[in-house]
C-alpha cells in the first residue's frame, strides 16, 4: 500500500472537478416516466419531423425524463429524450414541437450527446493539462501546477463551444427544414429560444439547464427568427386537435408531479373543462382521495366513453387501492379501445396476474405475451410473464421470460443461466427454442462488450 503526498490528491481533486462539467449528465441518472398517453403524443408530434429527416419514425425511441429540467437531448441509437419540465414550461403545442425538430436536427446529424468530437478533444486537452500540471506539483511547483490546469481548462472550453455552437447553428437550420416539411410554423421554436435569451445575463449555475446544454447567444437567435419569418407556415395556427392533447398531457403531468395542493390551487373545482378535471384525477389520487378521483374519471369516461386513457386511470387508481376485480372492466375495456398499446396490456396482465385465480392466469398469459410482443423491451411485462408461467407449471417458458428480463437489466450472466436451463427443455426448433437461441448470442456479446 502506497500513500500519496497531499498535493497529489488535491491536483487529481481539481482534474476531476474540471472534466465533469465537459461530461453529460446521464438520463439514465434520471427515472424514466412511462405513459401510454404521453408516448402516444409524442410520437405523433414527432413523425412528420423523422420522416422530414429521412429517418424511420419506428426507429426513433423517445423517452420521457421524469425531472423539473427544461431540457431535452438527442444521442445515439436514435434516441431522444425530452425531460417533463420541458413539456411542462412550454406554453403551447407548438414551442414543443420547435424543440423535437431541433433533437431530429441532432440525430439526423449524427450530434450524440456526451460524444461529439469537439467534447472529446476538449477532454484530451483537459487531461493533458492536467496531467502537466501533476508533474509541476509533484516537483514542488504548485503556482505552476495552477496555471497549466486552469489555462488547460479556458482551452478546453474555448474548443468545446466551438464545435457546440457549430452543431447547435447546424440543428437550427435543420429544425426549420423539418418544419416547413411538415408544414408547421416554426413560431414556436423561435418564441422557446427566445425566452431562453435572458439566459445570457444570468450567472452559469443560475441558467436552465436547456440553456446549459444547447449554447443559445444572441446573433444565433436573430438567424433563426430571420429565416423563420420567411417561411410561409409562419403564421400557420396549430391545429385545434393537437393544442387540445398538449394541454391533456400538460395537464396530466401536472396532476401526477405537482404537488396536489398546488394542482388543485391551478385546477380548481370551479374549473370544469376535461384539462382541470383530468389534472385533479391525479391530484385526488395522489392526495390519498379515492373517491374524489373515480368521481373525477368517472366524469370524463361519461363525457367521452371511448377514450382508452380515462378508462386506464380509473383502473388503475382502483388496481392501487387493492380493489383489482373492479379495475378489470375498467382495464378490460381501455385495451379493447388500443388494443396494440403494450403498456395497457402490460397493465391489465399485471391485474390479472395480481388476483392468482386459473382463468386470470390464462389471460394473463395471453394478455403478456402480446403486451411483449408489441414492447420487447418491457421488463416489467417479462418480469409477470414468468410469475404466471411458474405459478401455472410452465418452468421452461418461466425461465425464458426471467431471462429476457435479467438480459433487459443488463444481468447477463444470470440471463445466460436462465436462457441455457430453458433451451434444455424446449422443443428443438420451436419459436421459443430459437428465442431462447437468439438471448443466449445476444446476451454473451454484450457481456463481452462490457
Amino acid at each position: 500500500m502506497k500513500f500519496f503526498p497531499r498535493r497529489f490528491v488535491t491536483v487529481i481533486a481539481i482534474c476531476l472537478a474540471l472534466v465533469m462539467p465537459l461530461l453529460p449528465k446521464s438520463a439514465l441518472a434520471q427515472q424514466i416516466l412511462r405513459d401510454a398517453e404521453t408516448e402516444w403524443f409524442l410520437k405523433e408530434i414527432s413523425t412528420p419531423f423523422f420522416r422530414a429527416a429521412g429517418m424511420n419514425p419506428d426507429a426513433v425511441t423517445i423517452y420521457i425524463i421524469y425531472h423539473d429540467s427544461i431540457n431535452a437531448f438527442a444521442t445515439l441509437g436514435q434516441v431522444m429524450g425530452i425531460f417533463s419540465g420541458l413539456i411542462q414550461s412550454a406554453d403551447t403545442v407548438n414551442q414543443l414541437e420547435g424543440v423535437i425538430a431541433h433533437e431530429t436536427g441532432h440525430l439526423a446529424a449524427g450530434h450524440a450527446v456526451g460524444t461529439s468530437e469537439g467534447q472529446s478533444k476538449a477532454i484530451k486537452i483537459l487531461l493533458f493539462s492536467a496531467l502537466l500540471g501533476l508533474a509541476a506539483a509533484l516537483a514542488g511547483s504548485p503556482e505552476a501546477a495552477q496555471g497549466l490546469i486552469f489555462g488547460g481548462q479556458t482551452a478546453a472550453q474555448g474548443v468545446y463551444l466551438k464545435y457546440s455552437r457549430i452543431q447547435e447553428a447546424t440543428a437550427d437550420q435543420a429544425a426549420l427544414t423539418y418544419l416547413d416539411a411538415a408544414q408547421v410554423s416554426g413560431r414556436g421554436l423561435v418564441e422557446f429560444f427566445d425566452r431562453l435569451r435572458d439566459q445570457e445575463l444570468l450567472p452559469i449555475n443560475s441558467r436552465a439547464e436547456y440553456y446549459r446544454t444547447h449554447p443559445l447567444p444572441g446573433n444565433r437567435i436573430l438567424r433563426l427568427i430571420d429565416r423563420a419569418r420567411e417561411s410561409p407556415y409562419y403564421n400557420t395556427p396549430t391545429s385545434p386537435e393537437k393544442e387540445y392533447w398538449f394541454r391533456r398531457i400538460k395537464a396530466k403531468l401536472d396532476g401526477y408531479i405537482n404537488d396536489p395542493g398546488q394542482t388543485l390551487r391551478k385546477y380548481p373545482v370551479s374549473d370544469q373543462s376535461i384539462y382541470a378535471r383530468y389534472a385533479r384525477v391525479y391530484a385526488y389520487n395522489k392526495a390519498l382521495q379515492l373517491d374524489n378521483a373515480l368521481a373525477e374519471a368517472n366524469s370524463l369516461i361519461a363525457e367521452i366513453p371511448n377514450d382508452p386513457f380515462f378508462h386506464e386511470i380509473a383502473g388503475q387508481i382502483l388496481f392501487e387501492y387493492g380493489k383489482v376485480e373492479e379495475a378489470l372492466p375498467y382495464l378490460r375495456r381501455a385495451r379493447e379501445l388500443l388494443p396494440q398499446e403494450s403498456l395497457l396490456l402490460t397493465q391489465l396482465g399485471h391485474a390479472l396476474v395480481a388476483l392468482e385465480t386459473p382463468e386470470t392466469d390464462k389471460e394473463a398469459v395471453e394478455v403478456l405475451r402480446m403486451a411483449v410482443f408489441f414492447d420487447p423491451n418491457d421488463d416489467f411485462a417479462w418480469r409477470q410473464l414468468a410469475t404466471v408461467y411458474t405459478r401455472t407449471n410452465q418452468e421452461s417458458l418461466a425461465n425464458l421470460a426471467a431471462a429476457e428480463m435479467f438480459n433487459l437489466h443488463g444481468r447477463y450472466p444470470r440471463a445466460l443461466e436462465m436462457a441455457n436451463q430453458a433451451l434444455i427443455k424446449l422443443p428443438q426448433g420451436s419459436r421459443e427454442w430459437l428465442q431462447a437461441q437468439d438471448l443466449i448470442v445476444a446476451a454473451s456479446a454484450d457481456m463481452k462488450r462490457k
